[in-house]
């Protein structure tokens, strides 16, 4: 396996860590992988090398998946009658969350998305609950999106290797 093949499956590993964990940009670096593949030259099943105009079309992909990211979990919280607190109080608590399980991860993403919410909200418990719905649906939803995309560039990386 060459340097290059070790890097995009690194790559590829961080990616799908990345898509869960916030401080890391899972897509762009499963896609950062695939350039590697296609910088090494490895050929897939078919044998043939991976085409520069594949590699494109997964930029564009993970360009999207990159915006959605950024856009969809604030429209779920807007659409419950959430403020931004929420969704940097669902992003906080799965820092915190990340120290104890998967679980603890999506706890504490419900838990500071409503700590959040709770903190700007003067409406009481009943209306910070339901925004916090809204962002921690957003943000299981943008987690889903980021996963399938690192999750399918791992598979081609994988595909072009062996």
């Amino acid at each position: 396996m060459e340097s290059l093949e070790i890097l995009a499956l690194i790559c590829a590993i961080l990616g799908i860590v990345g898509s869960i964990v916030p401080a890391l940009p899972g897509p762009p670096l499963s896609w950062l992988g695939l350039m590697f593949i296609y910088f090494a030259e490895s050929t897939g099943r078919n044998g043939d090398p991976m085409s520069g105009q594949f590699l494109l079309v997964w930029l564009v992909m993970v360009v999207l998946v990159s915006i959605i990211d950024f856009i969809l979990p604030g429209r779920f919280t807007a659409m419950l009658g959430g403020h931004k607190e929420a969704s940097t109080g669902a992003t906080l608590g799965l820092f915190a969350g990340v120290f104890f399980s998967p679980i603890g991860m999506l706890g504490g993403a419900l838990l500071g998305a409503f700590i959040g919410e709770l903190m700007v909200n003067k409406d009481g418990f009943a209306a910070a609950l339901k925004a916090a719905i809204g962002a921690f649906i957003g943000f299981i939803a943008t987690t889903g999106i980021k996963l399938i995309c690192s999750c399918v560039l791992m598979y081609y990386i994988v595909d072009y290797i062996w």
